[in-house]
């Protein structure tokens, strides 16, 4: 019984391969999202950006100067805003509530 258990998963595994499916590595279509892809080599320039002439510095684009300026908002906000928030912990109120009591007495 085992043999024809192995044996009919043989058959099943080989009838999965057929010879006109390409052997990629992801199994996505080819020419997919996920393919591999047409590119040959890469040419040294970071994103595919060709970089500016000599002495000409590279221009921004339009969504930089936010970026740039979000980021270092943020940085500054969280930096300064975060220490300097008020002490809300329940240790801190129980600490004062035990001192006020104590001096009541």
């Amino acid at each position: 019984m085992a043999s024809r258990t192995a044996g009919g998963l043989r058959a099943l595994l080989a009838r999965g391969r057929s010879a006109a499916a390409p052997n990629t590595r992801g199994g996505s279509p080819p020419g997919g999202f996920f393919g591999e892809g047409t590119k040959d080599a890469t040419h040294g320039v970071l994103f595919g950006e060709t970089p500016p002439p000599p002495g000409q510095k590279r221009k921004w684009e339009s969504w930089e100067a936010p970026w740039y300026a979000t980021g270092i908002l943020t940085v500054i906000i969280l930096g300064v805003g975060l220490p300097a928030r008020p002490d809300s912990r329940l240790e801190t109120w129980a600490h004062e509530e035990a001192l006020r009591r104590e001096a009541a007495k």
